[in-house]
């Protein structure tokens, strides 16, 4: 497969292959109205998400090491087989580090060839197998939608003659103005359990979920709909699910961040991460079943109501 000079990166068709940072190859995923998503065959990882005024939806550091085995810090990573170090794998599994395909022969068809829509496939290498010894197929199809929407749908089949079982998170880095000025909307009243706290199981007590310090949380059979706010951009991110019940809500703060080599001192201010994941309730897969996980992204303009925020023509859409 041919790939183009990196230097121009023309964006007249729906689907292009690039050379990006470190000579890894790139997809840029291209929709009529200016709409485009960059993926890496490197972790299959969503690297930006720009709108069509170009502005960027995604939060990657400055500091991101493009380098195996490292994994990309921001945009969206995928965690599998496990998330965290909640098994014996190395922290959030390998699908982030390892290098996928173009998957030939996807299913259940091929999208129409004028479609923003890559499809990528991850099997277990001889080195998978030795740490994580189950024989897997992992189909993701990244879909970029005439609306601008990013649609990320993971299908993981058991081709294996026993039973195996995973966690899982799309690890979603959101770009946003401040830190101290964004709400997350939906996961009000929900038990979760804090990470900071040796996974203690908690209720939610706010009416929205605000940041005055480091946040890392697991909120369990939370709904399909989760909004984020951004008061200062007026946008509201919109995270649709399918297959997730749990959602992780995560940002570092300062001291965290000033620890981490590849994330900026003061970068905090302008990510969260809010992550679709199954984590309480491990899946497990017998021979020949198959799971399926959705994600959609959306970024719409917020509205206002006595003052605030009001996020509910967004959820209730």
């Amino acid at each position: 497969m041919a790939l183009a000079s990196s230097t121009s990166e023309p964006r007249n068709k729906p689907v292009e292959f690039f050379k990006g940072s470190n000579g890894f190859e790139k997809i840029i995923l291209t929709e009529a109205r200016g709409v485009c998503a960059e993926v890496y065959l490197y972790g299959a990882h969503v690297t930006s998400w720009r709108n069509e005024y170009g502005e960027e939806l995604l939060f990657v550091s400055n500091k991101a090491v493009f380098r195996p085995p490292k994994a990309i810090r921001g945009g969206i990573p995928i965690c599998f087989p496990q998330f965290s170090n909640q098994g014996i794998l190395e922290a959030h599994g390998f699908a982030r580090n390892r290098f996928w395909k173009v998957d030939d022969h996807p299913e259940p068809a091929r999208p129409p060839p004028d479609k923003a829509c890559i499809d990528l496939l991850l099997k277990p290498s001889e080195d998978e197998m030795r740490i994580w010894p189950h024989s897997f197929e992992y189909r993701l199809r990244i879909t970029l939608t005439p609306g601008g929407n990013l649609i990320l749908t993971s299908r993981i089949r058991n081709v294996d003659s026993k039973p195996f079982s995973f966690t899982f998170a799309y690890h979603t880095y959101f770009s946003v103005s401040d830190i101290s000025e964004v709400r997350v909307e939906g996961l009000e009243t929900l038990d979760y359990l804090d990470n900071m706290k040796n996974k203690e199981r908690f209720t939610e007590q706010g009416d929205a979920i605000t940041f005055e310090g480091e946040v890392d949380k697991i909120y369990l059979s939370t709904p399909s709909k989760i909004a984020i706010l951004d008061h200062e951009r007026k946008r509201t991110y919109v995270i649709r699910k399918d297959g997730l019940p749990d959602a992780v809500v995560w940002n570092p703060w300062d001291k965290k961040a000033k620890a981490m080599a590849d994330f900026g001192d003061d970068e905090y201010k302008h990510m969260l991460c809010v992550e679709a994941a199954a984590i309480e309730k491990p899946i497990t897969l017998k021979p020949g079943e198959e799971w399926r996980g959705k994600q959609e992204l959306s970024a719409v303009p917020s509205s206002y109501c006595s003052g605030q925020l009001d996020p509910m023509k967004v959820l209730m859409g």
